[in-house]
């Protein structure tokens, strides 16, 4: 427990350990852990949000990768994305399956602990209304499918 303890630091990551794809799905992504071990090759400055990608590093990888990862965790393991407000009106998404809650880019708050209960549902209608974030979210999408071959 303790290696994947120092390999995971996301919030939920032992509770989302229970969430699996069936066995007969042919993906090499079966649970969250996995896919957030894909994404960690993945994240990047471009699928970081601009208004904070100056400030993005590959050691803080998830930052700026709330909502198209979320999106994303949604795409392959169904569930609700939700939001933490944040201060300026922004939201800070992340997901529940089957009643479990987990963020994978939780790390980039560091020490700050976000409250992951009574948020809003986020829509995904919503936020890929703005352009930049469809094109984001599509370029990690893409970049996912290309790890997997």
């Amino acid at each position: 427990m303790s290696d994947r303890a120092d390999k995971y630091q996301f919030y939920g990551w032992k509770e989302a350990e229970n969430i699996c794809l069936p066995d007969d799905s042919d993906s090499i992504i079966k649970t969250p852990a996995d896919l957030y071990d894909r994404l960690c090759d993945i994240w990047c400055r471009e699928t970081c949000a601009p208004r904070i990608r100056a400030g993005w590093t590959p050691e803080n990888k998830t930052s700026g990768q709330c909502s198209i990862t979320s999106f994303l965790v949604q795409d392959l393991f169904g569930g609700k994305v939700y939001g933490v407000p944040r201060p300026g009106g922004t939201f800070h998404c992340y997901n529940e399956v089957d009643g479990i809650v987990f963020d994978l880019t939780s790390e980039q708050f560091g020490d700050e602990k976000l409250c992951y209960e009574n948020n809003p549902v986020q829509s995904r209608a919503e936020h890929f209304q703005k352009e930049e974030k469809y094109q984001r979210y599509l370029l990690l999408k893409d970049k996912l499918a290309a790890s997997l071959h």
